[in-house]
C-alpha cells in the first residue's frame, strides 16, 4: 500500500484510504511517521468524487519531461464536510483513487504538509496543469506564497540526500543507478536552488529538458551526474544564505483560511438539515 505522500514516480499500488499516515511523506523528510492504519478500501472515494476543491496533473507531464510512455499522475485536495469530524471515526487524511495514479489529501493534512515545506506538496501547489478548481481551491492557490519559507532548504536537501544514497547503493550493487530516478533528483535539486534564489517555485524544467532526458536514457556518465548533483547542492546552500524567502511560513494566514473554510462547511451542513 502506498505511503501518504507518494514518492515521485513510484509504482502504483492497490487503492485504499487511510485515517493516519503510515510512513513519512517523503523518504528522508522530517515529517514524522505514524502507526499503520487499517486499509479501508474505497472509503474515501466519495469524498474525492464529491468534495475535491483542487486537482492537477503532476509527475513528468507537469515537469515538462513527459515522453510517449509517461503516466498521467493526478493529485488533488478534498474538503471533508466539517460534520464528519464530530464522529468517533474521522474522515481519511488521504485517499488513493478512484482513477489509476490518482492520490488526494484532505485539505487540513495538505496544508500541514505544505507548511512543513514537503517537496511533493509544494510542487502540487505549483503545477501548471490544473484539472479542477472551485472557490476554495482558488483561495488555496492564492495562499501559495504563504507556504514558502527557507525551511524548503532543509526538506528538499534532506530528501535529495536520501535519494542520492539510494542511487549510490545501486551503483555499488548493479554498476549503474536507476537513471530515471537520477534525472528526477537533478530536476528537484534545480528546483530547490531556484526557489531559494528567487523566492518562487517553478517546476517546469524548460531548457533543461534535453540534458535531463539524456540522463534518463543513461547517456551521461555517472561521474558527470554526480558532479552535477554536487554543484546544484552547493548552489542551493549558497542561495539559502541570502534567500528572499522568509525564515518561516505564514502559518497564521493559512490557519485563518482553514478555520473559515471549516466554519462555512459547518454552516452549510446546518442549513441543509433545516
Amino acid at each position: 500500500m502506498r505511503s501518504e505522500a507518494p514518492v515521485p514516480h513510484a509504482a502504483p499500488t492497490p487503492r485504499a484510504a487511510r485515517t493516519q499516515p503510515a510512513s513519512p511523506a517523503l523518504a528522508g523528510s522530517p515529517v514524522p511517521s505514524g502507526s499503520p492504519a487499517p486499509a479501508i478500501p474505497e472509503a474515501g472515494i466519495p469524498l474525492v468524487r464529491d468534495h475535491t476543491v483542487y486537482s492537477c496533473v503532476m509527475g513528468s507531464r507537469a515537469f515538462g519531461l513527459a515522453t510517449d510512455g509517461s503516466d498521467t499522475d493526478l493529485r488533488g485536495v478534498f474538503l471533508a464536510p466539517t460534520a464528519l469530524f464530530w464522529r468517533f471515526e474521522k474522515p481519511p487524511t488521504h485517499v488513493e483513487g478512484p482513477a489509476p495514479e490518482q492520490f488526494s489529501w484532505e485539505l487540513e493534512r495538505f496544508c500541514a504538509l505544505a507548511l512543513r515545506a514537503n517537496p511533493n506538496i509544494l510542487e502540487c501547489l505549483h503545477s501548471p496543469l490544473v484539472e479542477h478548481l472551485d472557490d476554495t481551491g482558488r483561495e488555496l492557490l492564492d495562499l501559495r506564497q504563504a507556504f514558502l519559507s527557507r525551511q524548503a532548504h532543509e526538506t528538499f536537501t534532506r530528501y535529495a540526500l536520501g535519494q542520492r544514497k539510494k542511487l549510490e547503493a545501486d551503483v555499488r550493487t548493479h554498476g549503474a543507478p536507476r537513471w530515471k530516478h537520477a534525472m528526477h533528483l537533478l530536476r528537484l535539486l534545480t528546483s530547490a536552488r531556484d526557489l531559494l534564489r528567487t523566492g518562487s517555485l517553478t517546476i517546469e524544467v524548460g531548457e533543461q529538458r534535453e540534458p535531463l532526458l539524456a540522463v534518463k536514457r543513461g547517456e551521461v556518465p555517472w561521474s558527470e551526474v554526480e558532479r552535477w548533483m554536487l554543484r546544484l547542492a552547493t548552489e542551493a546552500d549558497e542561495a539559502a544564505v541570502g534567500s528572499p524567502l522568509p525564515p518561516e511560513p505564514d502559518t497564521a494566514r493559512v490557519e485563518d483560511f482553514l478555520v473559515r473554510v471549516r466554519r462555512a462547511s459547518a454552516l452549510k451542513d446546518a442549513a441543509g438539515d433545516r
